[in-house]
């Protein structure tokens, strides 16, 4: 499972005029948030445990990120000496990137699902012991503004010049998010402007090196380098980002409760949690964690404990190819024995402060949204933040979700 997304935040973003004459491209505005950080959290939420930038042009605004947790990554900035290009920013990072790790362009997003890109790469690395990447494809209807990837066999034997067209009907473009060796850019010469897209890649597809991946049909895809596009993801992008979420209480409804559940080897899954978690994954829906965590002020385990417990269910479920958006939890109780977590707290249910919190942080549709749970805590926090509650008294959980939802096999 990659921990490390690297994004590439240094280009000149000339096309875009005087949008991007004191601004870095990525730091641009879409409704009133900068890109960066919507492409942040959507390369977050799929388990990503650090985040480094790689800046150039105004790479002092770049640095007020470095150091950051944002939505529970940690954030490392470097601002290359002088404009190296795509490749030689990589080169300029090699001792900061892991052996393999997530590039994605700062000026793009597609809504793809990066588990199962993650995935197909592990599944396929083995198969191709020799392959150093792996590109995302995206099938468009109109291809005049960007390159052709041609492929053949689950590799790319080709890139095509823009305007190009390999046969009728919609083409495979550069979704800009790849998977990288880090001994791919070992070879790329230092301290000397590179690349990526006309000089590594090139290279590394005539070697067979280059392994391909779809993002799968209809994806909303957003390139805000030019300005027709940076105007249309103004309205656009929040709603492609836009749906129902499933709040899960965690312990009695995901794992086992076993009395203030944090260690990693009690992590044992309640009958069908993990496929409950991967349906909802596959049905659009947001999966978010909502979990007391009393036993912090109790003085019982640290915050840590938490993450600990919570990256190895990411873990387990992305050997399924499901994942986890984000998780919640509330650390204080009234009568905790740790001062610094003892107090009457809105987040803790049957609060709905948890719940409020993901949903000013992600463009929820509360209307369709759902929390399920196994106490009447639970079905008073759903209350009061004005979404339905579906109480878990043990059997599937899959097929609880499936019978709320109106699925076949829900029962």
């Amino acid at each position: 499972m990659l921990r490390q997304a690297v994004i590439l935040c240094g280009g000149l973003g000339t096309r875009l005029g005087e949008l991007t004459a004191n601004t870095p491209k990525p730091l641009l505005p879409v409704n009133g948030v900068p890109f960066l950080d919507i492409l942040i959290q959507e390369i977050v939420r799929y388990g990503f445990q650090e985040i480094l930038l790689l800046a150039g042009r105004h790479g002092d605004q770049m640095l007020t990120y470095q150091d950051r947790t944002m939505f529970g990554a940690r954030v490392r900035v470097l601002v290359e000496p002088e404009p190296l290009g795509t490749g030689g920013a990589l080169r300029f990072a090699l001792d900061a990137l892991d052996p393999e790790f997530l590039l994605a362009n700062g000026d793009s997003w597609i809504d793809a699902d990066l588990t199962k890109f993650s995935r197909a790469w592990e599944r396929n690395r083995d198969d191709h012991p020799s392959a150093l990447a792996q590109l995302l494809l995206h099938e468009v209807k109109n291809a005049e503004r960007f390159g052709i990837v041609e492929t053949r066999d689950g590799k790319v034997a080709a890139f095509r010049e823009k305007g190009s067209r390999l046969a009728e009907g919609a083409q495979l473009i550069n979704a800009g998010v790849y998977i990288f060796r880090r001994e791919l850019i070992v070879e790329v010469p230092s301290a000397k402007a590179v690349s990526l897209e006309r000089e590594i890649l090139p290279a590394a597809v005539a070697r067979g090196q280059v392994l391909c991946a779809s993002a799968g049909e209809s994806r909303y895809f957003v390139d805000i380098g030019v300005p027709d596009s940076y105007r249309s993801a103004q309205t656009e992008l929040q709603a492609a980002r836009r749906r129902p979420a499933i709040f899960f209480d965690r312990d009695g409804t995901l794992n086992r409760d076993v009395g203030h559940t944090h260690r990693v080897e009690d992590l044992h899954w309640m009958p069908d949690a993990q496929e409950a978690v991967a349906y909802a994954n596959a049905k659009g829906f947001y999966v978010f964690v909502v979990t007391n965590q009393a036993g912090v002020a109790k003085g019982f385990y640290s915050e840590a404990a938490i993450v600990k417990f919570h990256e190895e269910m990411q873990a387990a479920l992305f050997e399924i190819g499901a994942h986890i958006d984000a998780f919640e939890w509330c650390p204080h109780h009234p009568d905790g024995v740790v001062a610094e977590y003892r107090k009457t707290c809105e987040r803790r249910k049957p609060g709905k402060g948890m719940l409020a919190d993901l949903m000013a942080a992600w463009p929820v549709d509360s209307s369709r949204s759902l929390m399920i749970g196994d106490a009447e805590s639970d079905m008073n926090t759903a209350a009061a933040a004005g979404i339905k509650g579906m109480r878990y008294g043990g059997g599937s959980l899959l097929a609880l979700l499936k019978r709320e939802l109106g699925e076949p096999g829900g029962t």
